[in-house]
């Protein structure tokens, strides 16, 4: 049997009070299990979307570096790294947050700037088709690896709160319950016993009472 709450009292009121604390601890045990699940449902499907964007990552990193080869090897590396110092910034990150079951975890999007991509237009000369096809591979690795990191990073949110989500529902179910449970059986036997002893008191009491009405 687990242990008492030290210090405790038996009597009715703090029986009644062990009684509401006892209904609050498993009100939250129910509903820190409910979010701990969901949590973990939320988790596996993120951590299965992150292995899938992981692979596409590398893919697209592969072609963008052969395109880029494939390009230096027409055109020439000095040309190419012109061409590239020459092509303004187009594109921005904007980070905010979004809330899964109480949990804050990231939302990053990559802006384009029409304008930026408009004079990008203007200032790029004509160029290797494979050039071309390297800047489209390596905007889609920025998209992907902007994706990946918003997850990673969800992943590593969920797991810190399902950890301590864990750590509470344990704490709940194999410490502060069955310490609330005792106390509320020892309190029960203590009033009973004080009743019984209550009872026999009176009893003799009572009989002494009716010795003397006799005499």
């Amino acid at each position: 049997m687990a242990d008492i709450i030290e210090g405790i009292h038996p009597t009715r009121m703090e029986l009644l009070e062990i009684n509401k604390k006892i209904e609050l601890a498993e009100k939250g045990y129910n509903l820190l299990k409910e979010k701990r699940d969901t949590l973990m449902t939320e988790f596996l499907a993120v951590l299965e979307k992150a292995k899938g964007l992981r692979e596409e990552v590398v893919e697209a990193m592969n072609k963008a570096y052969a395109n880029l080869i494939s390009a230096e090897a027409i055109m020439g590396s000095p040309t190419v790294e012109s061409i590239a110092s020459a092509i303004p910034e187009s594109k921005r990150i904007e980070i905010s947050l979004k809330n899964v079951m109480g949990v804050r975890t990231p939302k990053i999007d990559l802006i384009t700037d029409e304008n930026a991509e408009l004079k990008k237009e203007y200032r790029i000369p004509l160029t290797s088709s494979k050039l071309d096809d390297s800047v489209k591979s390596f905007n889609i690795v920025l998209e992907r690896l902007i994706n990946l990191v918003e997850i990673e990073e969800t992943i590593i949110r969920l797991g810190k709160e399902i950890k301590k989500i864990k750590r509470r529902v344990n704490a709940l179910e194999h410490l502060m319950i069955p310490r609330l449970r005792a106390t509320q059986i020892y309190i029960k036997m203590r009033l009973e016993e004080m009743e019984r002893e209550n009872f026999f008191r009176l009893k003799t009491v009572k009989r002494k009472k009716e010795r003397r009405a006799k005499i």
